[in-house]
């Protein structure tokens, strides 16, 4: 869906020297299908969910929480890591607006000025390279976990 944030992500990622490669393939719709057609294990794959965080009646952030796809978010630590109250799914247009990607094909990267990138620390320590939806379902990108740490510099965080 968006060609956009896939040529942002390859720019970002040549200009700082990322080791990366490009996945085409069929559509994909879950964590499982995803890792069984790039072949990489369920674990690899940064799975980042855009949430709805209030800190109080009239503020509210948005956190884009990328986790392993194999592990489940805690929203409960996502507002502990955000000083806020309550935490929830952003609905799907909140997070098309916030992404420019349909659910299901955010990339773990923010490009958005009110979208606060958190990411659970496991996410790198368990693999060497991570796996994700690079704006369109039916492209990935495979790189090494300490660029992305070093390119994107996630805010970490336990939200698992």
């Amino acid at each position: 869906m968006s060609l956009a944030v896939f040529e942002k992500l390859v720019a970002l990622f040549d200009a700082e020297h990322a080791h990366y490669r490009v996945v085409t393939h069929a559509p994909v719709r879950t964590s499982e299908e995803a890792a069984r057609v790039r072949g990489t294990a369920l674990s690899q794959g940064a799975r980042a969910m855009v949430c709805r965080v209030k800190r109080s009646s009239t503020q509210r952030v948005y956190v884009l929480a990328v986790l392993p796809a194999d592990q489940q978010l805690d929203f409960t630590k996502v507002v502990t890591a955000v000083g806020g109250k309550k935490a929830s799914l952003a609905t799907p247009e909140e997070a098309q607006a916030l992404t420019d990607c349909e659910m299901g094909a955010v990339p773990p990267v923010s490009f958005h000025p009110d979208l606060l990138l958190i990411a659970d620390p496991s996410l790198a320590l368990r693999n060497d390279e991570i796996s994700f939806n690079a704006g369109l379902r039916e492209r990935s990108i495979i790189m090494a976990a300490k660029d992305y740490l070093r390119i994107v510099a996630p805010q970490l965080e336990t939200i698992i």
